[in-house]
């Protein structure tokens, strides 16, 4: 297993007398593509917050790259942040912003780059998603599956060690669900980056996980690869996968 660039270390939080994760401890792997799964509730969204520290854990601690973002300085979180990018559930695109200004917004905050240098980091990373030439095209003029490929170059336009992807097949048609997981098992393979994927699409998660992750009731249920968890003993954890495809006899 690659060595972790982000644990999870007894993670608690309540909201009021809910308890939304309890004693928590995950570790994701460098360079691979963690799933993290589980029933609506259990939690996965929280822990996200938790991670990029826009939520502060009740106890525990988040280690990204050995800091602690539940007890970093703002300096510190902001360096951790630097190394995250996310691509949101409905893509969080400025429909005010062509698609060239969406994808080089981070880099004309972040950096010094030229106005050529961002032009060509633009046309670059929209090949690397299928989307050449369309820089001048606005958000409006772009179908689901074309407004999750531009997020995800926008995601990756700073090159952060860390991608994280909320619900990345949402509101797609299945057809367009498969072209994105395949995107991003390509980006993966090629970029080299660690991948966290949120997703309620378990069959598109087990073509693209290297590691699955399954929250209940506040913890961690299943953590192993997509064939461990398939072959998963646990009731709860069977039960969950049975409603969208065959399991293996146990």
């Amino acid at each position: 297993m690659a060595e972790p660039v982000i644990r999870f270390q007894g993670v608690s939080k309540s909201f009021g007398s809910k308890v939304v994760l309890q004693d928590l401890s995950l570790d994701i792997p460098r360079g691979q593509t963690t799933v993290i799964l589980g029933p609506s509730g259990t939690g996965k969204s929280v822990l996200i917050k938790l991670l990029v520290g826009l939520l502060e854990p009740d106890e525990g601690s988040i280690l990204v790259e050995g800091v602690d973002v539940a007890t970093a300085t703002e300096a510190e979180l902001f360096e951790v942040r630097k190394q995250i990018g996310m691509l949101f559930q409905d893509g969080a695109l400025f429909d005010s912003l062509s698609v060239a200004d969406n994808i080089a917004f981070p880099l004309r905050r972040h950096t010094t780059l030229s106005d050529e240098a961002i032009a060509a980091k633009v046309a670059e990373l929209l090949a690397k998603v299928g989307l050449e030439g369309i820089e001048e095209l606005m958000p409006s003029s772009l179908s689901g599956g074309m407004r999750k490929r531009v997020s995800l170059a926008r995601a990756i336009v700073m090159d952060p060690e860390i991608v994280l992807f909320d619900e990345p097949n949402s509101g797609l048609d299945p057809v367009t669900s498969d072209e994105i997981d395949a995107l991003i098992g390509r980006m993966k393979d090629e970029l080299g980056m660690t991948f966290i994927i949120i997703s309620h699409d378990i069959v598109g998660t087990f073509a693209v996980a290297d590691k699955i992750a399954m929250l209940y009731n506040g913890g961690l249920i299943a953590d192993g690869t997509p064939d461990e968890v398939l072959h998963s003993r646990e009731d709860v954890v069977r039960r969950f996968l049975k409603r969208n495809m065959e399991l293996p006899p146990l």
